[in-house]
């Protein structure tokens, strides 16, 4: 059991030794949170969500919350965590990225993805996630890696405000535009 306070909300929550960072919240995790407030008038998706922390704390300030992961045991452990900290209302579906998710109009799109993969994950959570936000949303990502991330961001949606915060990256890209900043309209 990880006992934490997040953004001033006491939290209990359920790890597995199979999972990413099991015995406390990551860096990275806290970085992110570091960089985005939430409103109930948000809609977030927590992207590969682990454990839970990012979409349960969005809940607890009363955002309308989908998260979501690959790995089956992370979404057992995250639908615990969510009866564990009395935050309901969310949603959490097992699906390898966008594939099996079907929301849509998304305020905020956060993942701390596996970077230490090839890009193909990252690339995939970013350009799907430009569609899935609504105008003005706003898609935050962490890493460790920086070049390959700020081109891709800023390739997708025409720029991003980077947080460096112990020893990572805090991507901030806002959706300006209906269309990919580097594909050309008809």
């Amino acid at each position: 059991m990880i006992s934490t306070t997040i953004k001033g909300y006491d939290l209990q929550l359920n790890s597995d030794p199979r999972l990413f960072s099991p015995l406390s919240i990551d860096r990275g995790t806290q970085a992110l949170l570091s960089v985005i407030s939430f409103s109930p008038e948000d809609k977030v998706l927590d992207l590969g969500c682990g454990i839970g922390v990012v979409g349960i704390v969005a809940a607890k300030h009363g955002a309308q919350v989908v998260m979501s992961d690959v790995d089956p045991l992370a979404v057992e452990i995250a639908q615990q965590n969510v009866a564990l900290n009395h935050v309901e209302v969310i949603s959490v579906v097992q699906s390898d990225g966008f594939r099996q998710l079907t929301d849509a109009g998304f305020t905020i799109i956060a993942s701390n993805p596996p970077y230490h993969t090839d890009f193909s994950v990252a690339k995939h959570f970013i350009e799907k996630g430009f569609n899935r936000l609504v105008m003005g949303g706003r898609f935050v990502m962490v890493t460790k890696r920086v070049d390959w991330y700020k081109q891709k961001l800023t390739a997708i949606f025409g720029g991003v405000s980077m947080h460096s915060i112990d020893g990572y990256t805090v991507f901030v890209a806002t959706k300006r535009r209906t269309h990919y900043a580097n594909k050309p309209q008809p």
